[in-house]
């Protein structure tokens, strides 16, 4: 086999190789004589078959499969021989070599960049911090009784926060339009589910009453048929319900899963969990603060193939969760560009993240591996059983092995970095809100 290496770009390279086609036609002939020694054809009996007759009928598919192995065959031992790191799959392509004894092609591909960490003397990293103290507690507590919230009929005039049940009949210009029209559509006041002039001629009203109200619908609502007109809803309040909250007692403590409704008790296992949120979501914050400093202190030349798959992969995702919430993905086709920088990104962080790993020997090491599965496990009645159950099938540990990895990575640019400690509020951190 000749082949000789083309430079096309940075990463972008072209080898072109040619094979004695003497060669080919040996193993297409090797091939179609051990076919006919079982081959069954009408008329003959089995290995009887004549060559020529095999040759006929398997020898386009023979001869296209033996050039197929031929050429990955010649491309592997050609980028091993030059010492290429191949990214992505490569493009091949017959060429016309003038040569009746050769078969030429051409393997287009990107190869991986050569890395070179940048100084992260310089980086600074925002470290964020917070303690669990019983007022964090008393949050969680008020969110949890707010879930459990139960509604009663009240005989009083609809308030913030009251379940109200409506009929509505809007119109345009005298005229209905669709979705203007609602029968016995409940929601809670001040929960913003309906527009603002909608709600507010609510609050004051008692069951069986009515009143008409204008209302406008703004400039850029979804429904572009009444977007930037004014609509008049005539409004019907059926029922006004208060929402009251449990008590906090042995019951409600059952209702956590406690069984002897030991208040003590559950405030210790809200607490646990809560510190185990609260750790889990400062680390999220940290990891990303860490890879934004690999990404700004490094710079990647990114192969166009791995942007591509990664792109692919993550419309996979998409739409393996929207087809998981009941949507037809048959007519909602999904652009894999809406995830080109994503992509870019994660290429780019797998890429310096490795070099990382390789050059400082931060793989996962069986301790760590082995406490983060117990951490997991605290989540579930019988710790001791989930951790057997993950060790008694190694492969569900790669999870785990890349938590750990992640964490050899965040602790090695914390040793690098400038970090800065913050304090963040629980509300802020909780996304508005414990839950």
């Amino acid at each position: 086999m000749q082949s000789t290496l083309e430079n096309l770009s940075a990463l972008e390279r072209r080898l072109t190789m040619s094979l004695p086609l003497a060669d080919i036609d040996k193993r297409v002939d090797e091939r179609l004589k051990q076919i006919a020694r079982s081959v069954r054809m009408a008329g003959f009996r089995p290995g009887k078959v004549p060559l020529r007759i095999v040759a006929q009928q398997y020898g386009p598919q023979v001869r296209s499969e033996v050039i197929g192995d031929a050429v990955e065959k010649a491309f592997t031992e050609a980028v091993r021989g030059q010492n290429l790191r191949v990214a992505g799959y490569p493009r091949i392509e017959p060429k016309d070599s003038g040569d009746a004894a050769q078969i030429e092609f051409s393997a287009t591909f990107e190869v991986y960049p050569e890395i070179a960490l940048g100084d992260l003397g310089q980086a600074r990293v925002e470290r964020p911090v917070l303690t669990v103290g019983e007022a964090e507690v008393d949050k969680t507590i008020e969110a949890l009784r707010k879930q459990r919230k139960r509604y009663e009929i009240a005989d009083a005039p609809a308030a913030a926060g009251d379940r109200v049940t409506v009929d509505f009949a809007g119109t345009i210009d005298g005229a209905p339009f669709e979705g203007g029209q609602g029968s016995e559509v409940v929601f809670v006041l001040g929960e913003g589910r309906m527009l603002p002039e909608f709600e507010a001629a609510l609050p004051g009203m008692k069951a069986g009453e009515s009143k008409t109200v204008l209302v406008s619908f703004p400039a850029d609502y979804h429904g572009k048929d009444v977007a930037g007109k004014t609509a008049q809803f005539a409004i019907t309040l059926r029922k006004v319900e208060e929402g009251r909250l449990p008590d906090l007692d042995a019951e409600f403590a059952r209702g956590l899963g406690v069984a002897d409704g030991d208040l003590a008790k559950m405030r210790a296992e809200i607490k646990a969990n809560v510190e185990r949120e609260v750790r889990q979501r400062l680390g999220a914050r940290l990891k990303g603060a860490v890879m934004q400093a690999l990404l700004d202190t490094t710079k990647v030349e990114l192969p166009k193939s791995l942007v591509d798959m990664e792109a692919r992969r993550l419309v996979e995702n998409a739409r393996a969760d929207l087809q998981g919430r009941g949507l037809k993905m048959e007519n909602l086709p999904i652009d894999p560009g809406m995830f080109e920088e994503q992509a870019r990104r994660r290429v780019a962080l797998g890429l310096i993240m490795g070099e990382c790993i390789k050059r400082h020997d931060l793989g996962a090491k069986p301790a760590q591996v082995r406490a983060l599965v117990e951490e997991h496990a605290q989540s579930y009645e019988q710790p001791g059983e989930v951790v057997k159950w993950f060790y008694s099938q190694p492969e569900r540990l790669a999870e785990f092995e890349g938590l750990a990895v992640e964490e050899n990575m965040i602790q090695w640019v914390l040793g690098q970095a400038q970090v800065e400690e913050r304090t963040v509020a629980f509300d802020e951190l909780m996304g508005g809100g414990a839950s």
